[in-house]
């Protein structure tokens, strides 16, 4: 069952000692934040989430349900766009899904709002997926009813005078939002600050080849400075974290910020921990969901071989180690974080989840990296941006079997795959499986080798 905001409040204490329950524990945390903000009485800490997919929906859902009840000291509102049509199909499905759980239908019936369900799957109305996030219905997650949820369609009206926003939104979308986001902002004397929640990355190749972040795109957009702006990630499924399984997660970015966010966000059954290394955290986000959808292929191609798909992870880690031995200049600590955000988006994420669908033919490129009911699939656009910043000859390093000088991405075999698959799309998904087949390609082990014995890290790439 849902819980409501009063019933998480009242909750016991965490018995690590970490997270304390109850009301006034609640209120305590509230309280320094507001203090942070210079918030007088009467003067609401306004948060505000921008984009209401899976993660940015879970996300207000668990503030709303925490904090929702000191309305007086803190306001949680999101923002999506309006207009978005619920088709029969998943109208019908919503209405399975109400009447499947008792909580549910009794709110429903409480709020006067059952009635339009009812009439959406008789096709006798046409639902919104802004007025149903209103019920606690998100788009890309209908099997997971949440809290209702303030929602305001008008994107001034919902940030105007945010203290806290979180994006949502994939990092395709962010810097146009967050453009337009800054003109309603030319008056304010403080900045607010901003917890992006995207994981994607593009490539910026002039005057020098560079990653750009999506908490990189905000602080072009806006001219929020960088201290104000954070990343949250971590190994987490959104349905899972409203149902209360364990989760951990990171906020990176400045110590000013970082650590009193930090308690802020942390429930019983999600710990939040922090760091400094906001750009390279973020970067790793993206790396995982590229490799995510040749694993998804894999998975689909070979019928669950448990075999195949080991193989295929020993390729793609090690790639992604070469990857990080480039991008980070102690790659060691990103290890632990960056292979459990694979382990779990191998096992249940949505790039995982697309490669399969175009494996196996019930989904095709040209229907776009939006698809209904999942949202944005990160992993296309990363493999892209991934490719494009290493295959520069100005970023060449030796090759371990010739005696020349290669741009990186010769050395990342898959990393070529997926993106002859899904960008030029000169290559079917079964040639993910001749590429890990092919007698040429390098033991895994030789490229963690290469990447730990030599001097490859680059440091423009992911210059702060």
């Amino acid at each position: 069952m849902v819980e409501t905001s009063e019933g998480v409040a009242n909750n016991t204490a965490y018995s690590n000692g970490l997270v304390q329950s109850g009301n006034g524990a609640l209120e305590e945390k509230i309280d320094e934040m507001r203090r942070l903000f210079g918030k007088a009485d009467g003067d609401p800490l306004r948060i505000v989430g921008v984009g209401a997919g899976a993660w940015g929906s879970v996300f207000a859902a668990m503030l709303q349900d925490a904090y929702g009840s000191f309305r007086n000291k803190v306001q949680i509102r999101i923002w999506r766009r309006a207009g978005r049509s619920v088709d029969r199909a998943t109208a019908e499905h919503l209405f399975e899904v109400i009447n499947s759980r008792e909580d549910v239908l009794r709110r429903l019936i409480r709020r006067c709002a059952y009635l339009k369900y009812v009439e959406g799957r008789l096709g006798d109305r046409m639902l919104y997926a802004d007025e149903i996030l209103k019920d606690g219905f998100c788009l890309n997650m209908i099997d997971t009813p949440l809290c209702p949820l303030k929602v305001v369609t008008n994107l001034q009206e919902a940030v105007w005078d945010a203290d806290i926003v979180i994006n949502g939104l994939p990092s395709t979308e962010t810097r146009g939002v967050f453009e337009e986001i800054s003109r309603y902002w030319k008056e304010r004397i403080a900045d607010p600050v901003i917890i992006s929640l995207a994981k994607g990355i593009e490539a910026e190749l002039e005057p020098e080849p560079r990653i750009i972040t999506p908490t990189q795109m905000i602080n072009r957009a806006t001219g929020v400075s960088m201290e104000n702006i954070l990343y949250l990630g971590g190994p987490n499924i959104a349905s899972e974290i409203y149902n209360k399984e364990y989760a951990n997660a990171r906020i990176c970015g400045a110590e000013k910020w970082r650590k009193p966010l930090a308690r802020f966000l942390r429930q019983p059954h999600f710990m939040v921990w922090d760091n400094g290394d906001l750009v390279t955290h973020e970067v790793m986000g993206g790396l995982k969901n590229v490799y995510a959808i040749g694993a998804g292929m894999v998975a689909a191609l070979t019928n669950e071989s448990a075999t195949s798909k080991s193989v295929y992870f020993a390729h793609c880690t090690s790639e992604m180690i070469f990857i990080t031995h480039l991008l980070a200049e102690e790659p060691e600590k990103l290890a632990g974080p960056l292979l459990a955000d694979t382990y779990v988006t191998l096992l249940k994420g949505r790039n995982a989840w697309y490669g399969q669908k175009l494996a196996k033919g019930e989904l095709s490129l040209d229907m776009g990296d939006s698809i209904k009911g999942k949202g944005m699939i990160q992993g296309v656009s990363a493999v892209k941006a991934f490719y494009e910043l290493l295959g520069q000859s100005r970023l060449s390093i030796g090759h371990p079997n010739e005696n020349n000088h290669v741009a990186p991405v010769e050395l990342c075999p898959i990393l070529k795959t997926l993106y002859k698959i899904l960008i030029l799309r000169e290559l079917s998904s079964d040639a993910i499986l001749q590429t890990l087949r092919d007698e040429t390609m390098n033991d895994p082990r030789e490229r963690i080798e290469i990447a730990q014995s030599h001097a490859i890290y680059r440091p423009s790439l992911l210059r702060k």
